[in-house]
């Protein structure tokens, strides 16, 4: 479909335009208390005048949204025409309304539903030209970010979030900007998500060189893309737990003295599983490393518990068997006996 749209919502037709939040975002540039004609007139809907019409915009992740009201001037109860500008006088403070001024509605909650495209070329120009659209900010923020350590920081918290928020909500906990950062590194530098797919067919350092270029990738999380999404089932990710493990269960002797996980020691223990177990080596890992989580601590008990009552049944069973062997060893003795004295 075009990027423009014309949509309906209820009884309000909407248009579409082709344009990232990373690039445009109506609640910090709308609500950033610079520009004193919109207002929010519901959940991230924003109403105000452009180039003498009165506007509604929203927006989602790829799409900014936009309604224009067709009558720019209204003539009021006094028989004066009225700007477009007069159509949100009395919408705040006291709540009262001029008369002969149109009410704009509260927005409600929900994304407009495309039906057919209708570009209209002068709102879109105008859209341009009042949010500087052609300016890509994302670039700008790359120079600004690379210039001054302080404006990287702060400008985390105020880019594209709503991708982060939704991996929050979906457990990913921390990880979320650090995915939805290598997402958009991928897309941006490397293409799409066929270089991913690239990585399966080049050798493991390689492989895991490249991952470790993405954010909040390092050794461990690399070698879990390369095991389990890449086909390096001999690559062993190792972290403190799988640390613990090999000292533990193997007397591994690697970093011993060193209180952090270092690169070294990581290459060091995974070359170590590496060369016992073979070329499908991190399968076996994973088999240990889930063996040694808690919630499968009840499987261990089990088998443990199984186990010993084999345990149990066996020598029950000896003692038994001994029983009656000793049973029939001792009727074999008082016959032999008998037979003696007659």
């Amino acid at each position: 479909m075009s990027q423009h749209a014309l949509l309906s919502a209820g009884t309000k037709s909407w248009r579409s335009l082709a344009c990232s939040r990373s690039e445009l975002r109506l609640d910090l540039t709308l609500g950033c208390g610079q520009s004193f004609r919109w207002r929010e007139t519901g959940d991230g809907h924003w109403t105000g005048v452009m180039g003498g019409r009165v506007w509604t915009l929203t927006q989602t992740d790829d799409t900014l949204w936009y309604h224009t009201y067709n009558n720019p001037n209204t003539i009021g109860g006094d028989g004066r025409k009225r700007s477009a500008g007069s159509l949100l006088q009395g919408s705040k403070g006291s709540g009262k309304r001029s008369k002969g001024v149109i009410e704009v509605k509260e927005e409600e909650e929900g994304e407009p539903v495309a039906v057919t495209p209708d570009p209209d070329r002068k709102e879109e120009e105008l859209l341009n030209d009042y949010f500087q659209l052609k300016v890509k900010l994302g670039d700008l923020y790359r120079d600004w970010g690379a210039a001054d350590p302080h404006f990287n920081s702060i400008a985390k918290i105020f880019t594209d979030n709503s991708v982060e928020a939704c991996l929050r909500d979906l457990g990913f906990g921390y990880r979320a900007r650090f995915l939805q950062q290598s997402a958009r590194q991928i897309l941006d530098s490397h293409g799409g998500p066929h270089w991913l797919q690239g990585l399966r067919s080049v050798p493991y350092l390689q492989a895991r060189d490249a991952l470790r270029t993405l954010p909040g990738v390092g050794p461990k999380v690399a070698d879990c893309v390369c095991l389990m999404s890449l086909e390096k089932a001999c690559v062993v990710p190792v972290d403190t737990h799988v640390w613990q493990i090999a000292k533990r269960d193997y007397s591994c002797a690697v970093g011993n003295g060193q209180k952090s996980l270092t690169d070294k020691v990581h290459r060091q223990i995974g070359d170590f599983f590496k060369q016992l177990w073979g070329p499908y080596a991190g399968w076996a890992h994973s088999v240990l490393f889930c063996s040694d989580l808690k919630k499968f601590q009840k499987l261990k008990e089990t088998h443990s518990l199984k186990q010993e009552e084999e345990k149990v049944k066996i020598k029950v069973e000896g003692e038994g068997i001994n029983k009656n062997i000793q049973k029939m060893c001792n009727r074999k003795v008082k016959m032999s006996v008998k037979e003696e004295v007659e």
